[in-house]
């Protein structure tokens, strides 16, 4: 009876692992099984040290061949052909034994194994994957059809991918800092050299370019003591670091590139992107409202191409306005011993990243399940930051957008002007993809 009992419980957690479910003659997948395979990316985008706009990239990919994959079969939802920039038609594999839900998984995992540099390691997860529904009493024709109908609409997308000219980036001339006063210079303690600075010539999804939505133009540099920069400078530099802010600042930190120092040597903190933790609350959302497995991906995939849309729009004018680091000036301007709370990411100022992409993500969350969606942020608790709650998408990404005054690595125009143009393009975004 106890083996009997044990028996039991392992295939309970196999089919926890894998959300399959054999039901009559259909094969479901469960649509938690969605966000266990962003979140298998995101673990290798840590090991990796993804830069942030890259994991938008990976995941929009991914995602994209998962509902690629779901449009095929359920009428609720349309293709991207037509609507994304260059989005091409995707044909239907002539495989006949398969389960569809099944292989947008597949599609996504493929597609992830290929784009990411360390992929391979999502094939673990796989195997799992199809281990445990196969020890639910799936039919190996079901899996190897399932697999392969993944494969075939991976190398689609993928070559839909390798024509956004990111792989052209290598080719650009280095980019070197200007070192002029009021312009970006690297910051410690890694120095690193700026990230992606040519990011905005990429092939974006629903934006006609990646200047589409330019902010206006960032508070003008000046070393004057009246000016409207010192004063930016001096908000920075007064600011009393409230713990209750510090604890904001900690939480939406998201650096990958932070180091720490441990005598002699600086060793790197293993952090998630700004992307992957709204990708995370965008898995908490689907769990909690209880959507399908289409509605999960289309979901998924929205908030993804809003991610690397977003970022984009962010990265152009970085590099336009190659504003200065809070840390580089008030050390110079005002006291020398300065440091702020986090550490300095290493690509210019203007605009704030997390200003613009939450609440790009926001808006588009927003748009699928109301303005007063309140949830707990559990993401990060696994690199243990305790829970947040919120009452509403927004409020996070005001509150993402406020951490990085609080962290000392923002000035406030780049807060409040980030936020503003993530909004543009959530709402840009929204109406491109329509009702689909």
């Amino acid at each position: 009876m106890v083996k009997f009992s044990r028996i039991i419980v392992l295939l309970l957690a196999l089919g926890s692992l894998a959300g399959c479910n054999k039901q009559q003659k259909e094969y479901n997948v469960s649509p938690e099984t969605i966000g266990q395979v962003t979140l298998q990316m995101t673990d290798v985008m840590v090991h990796d040290v993804t830069n942030p706009p890259l994991s938008a990239r990976f995941f929009s990919y991914a995602c994209l061949a998962g509902y690629e994959t779901v449009a095929q079969h359920d009428s609720a939802y349309k293709s991207m052909h037509g609507v994304l920039n260059d989005f091409p038609e995707i044909t239907k594999p002539a495989i006949e034994t398969y389960s569809y839900q099944l292989a947008a998984i597949m599609a996504m995992l493929e597609t992830a194994k290929k784009m990411q540099p360390s992929g391979a390691l999502l094939q673990k997860y796989q195997d799992r994957l199809l281990d445990s529904c196969k020890t639910l009493g799936w039919d190996d024709e079901v899996l190897a059809g399932s697999r392969e109908y993944g494969i075939a609409i991976s190398k689609q997308i993928l070559k839909y991918a390798k024509a956004d000219k990111y792989n052209l980036i290598s080719n650009y001339p280095r980019y070197e800092p200007r070192n002029t006063p009021g312009t970006w210079y690297p910051t410690p303690p890694g120095y690193f050299p700026p990230v992606e600075p040519f990011f905005s010539t990429v092939r974006p999804f629903t934006l006609d370019s990646s200047s589409q939505f330019i902010p206006p133009p960032p508070v003008a540099f000046s070393e004057k003591k009246d000016s409207k920069f010192f004063r930016l400078m001096k908000m920075n530099y007064d600011d009393q670091k409230e713990q209750e802010h510090l604890v904001t600042a900690a939480f939406w930190d998201c650096n990958p590139f932070a180091l720490e120092n441990r005598g002699h040597l600086l060793v790197g903190m293993k952090k998630i992107s700004p992307g992957a933790h709204w990708m995370g609350i965008t898995d908490i959302a689907c769990k909690q409202a209880k959507i399908d497995f289409g509605k999960t991906l289309l979901v998924n995939t929205s908030v993804a191409i809003g991610l690397m849309d977003s970022f984009m729009t962010c990265w152009d004018e970085k590099y336009r306005s190659n504003r200065i680091r809070p840390e580089t000036a008030i050390r110079k301007y005002i006291d020398p011993t300065w440091k702020p709370f986090l550490q300095t990411p290493p690509f210019p100022e203007y605009l704030s990243g997390h200003s613009v992409i939450s609440t790009c993500s926001a808006v588009i969350l927003t748009h699928y399940f109301g303005e007063n969606f309140a949830y707990t942020d559990t993401v990060e608790e696994r690199f243990n930051l305790k829970a947040r709650k919120f009452p509403s998408f927004m409020a996070a990404a005001l509150e993402s957008g406020a951490s990085r005054f609080y962290g000392g690595i923002h000035f406030m125009d780049a807060i409040t002007n980030g936020q503003n143009q993530g909004q543009q393009v959530g709402e840009w975004v929204v109406k491109t993809l329509g009702e689909r």
